[in-house]
């Protein structure tokens, strides 16, 4: 692991990416292990299915609709791919205003023809037709807008579009590109995310996406890497954790929890479909929820791994 600065008692933001107010730089502040179940086969949101998938391609790719929590104590801010979202009367239209100058890794340009690709991609998978049955087109009237028409009223599609199975992927990265019946080409840079793939899943390694738009804002990611690491079962990540391998483990059921909460170094937040348990250095990452949004993670101890 990576070192990281010592950072107790700070307060404020880092902007565009340099120390502000004595805080690190966007990367600066070392790196973690995080131990999961499993490790993903693939980083397609589409398909993230089980949990430890959903958390991994949380990480790389982002939805239309989203609020992620800023580092060091930054209060959480709308941060999806979308920035305004306004239904018709009847809430069977909605049009979408697109968050500007944001490009995949892969220098893709994130516009509204990456979003009816992928919108095109939903409405042919059984998922997707799932997640949104009421989808039946989506186009741009104008550049930087998109159009949701849905065959009946849907008052909640901002939520919706908040499921990180519907985040948006580089055009690049389906086949045909046109998304209409589109398979996922396996790519580290795929995504507009905080972080991008490195070397491969099997060595189950995020590194800090240099270019994220959200460093600008202030949004982090502190972090310069993130591994994640296969443990099975639920003592077993418990365990790596105990022992200084991991910095963060989960899911993991309450007792365990308990269990783990009970230590001084360590601390547990309970969430959804299981919690998550950390070095009491971990500060950023709170319970609540099963996809923990690792890009608000800092460090208060120097880590001497």
């Amino acid at each position: 692991m990576g070192s990281a600065l010592l950072l107790a008692g700070c307060g404020g933001e880092p902007d565009s990416g340099t120390a502000t107010g004595g805080l690190p730089a966007a990367g600066e502040a070392g790196g973690i292990a995080y131990a999961l179940p499993s490790l993903p086969r693939s980083l397609d949101p589409l398909t993230a299915g089980a949990l430890p998938s959903r958390v991994v391609t949380a990480q790389v790719h982002e939805p239309l609709a989203a609020v992620v929590p800023a580092p060091y104590g930054g209060p959480p801010r709308p941060a999806g791919l979308a920035v305004a979202f306004r239904p018709s009367g009847d809430g069977a239209l909605w049009t979408l205003q697109l968050r500007p100058g944001v490009r995949f890794a892969d220098g893709t340009p994130f516009n509204a023809a990456a979003v009816i690709a992928n919108s095109r991609r939903w409405t042919s998978s059984s998922v997707g037709r799932a997640l949104l049955p009421e989808l039946f087109a989506v186009d741009s009237p104008r550049p930087g807008e998109v159009r949701f028409l849905l065959t009946r009223p849907v008052r909640d599609l901002r939520r919706r579009l908040s499921d990180v199975r519907l985040s948006i992927v580089s055009p690049e990265s389906l086949d045909p590109q046109s998304g209409e019946g589109a398979g996922y080409t396996q790519s580290a840079d795929s995504g507009t995310g905080a972080f991008t793939l490195s070397g491969g899943l099997r060595g189950g390694e995020l590194a800090r996406n240099p270019s994220w738009w959200g460093t600008e804002l202030g949004l982090g990611p502190a972090l310069d890497s993130v591994g994640f690491m296969a443990v099975v079962s639920a003592a077993g990540r418990a365990s790596v954790l105990r022992a200084r391998r991991a910095q963060i483990a989960g899911p993991l059921p309450l007792r365990t929890l308990r269990s783990l909460g009970a230590d001084p170094l360590l601390r547990a937040a309970p969430g959804t479909g299981g919690g998550v348990a950390m070095e009491a250095s971990v500060r950023g990452l709170t319970g609540g929820g099963p996809l923990p949004r690792i890009s608000a993670v800092w460090l208060t101890t120097i880590d001497r791994g």
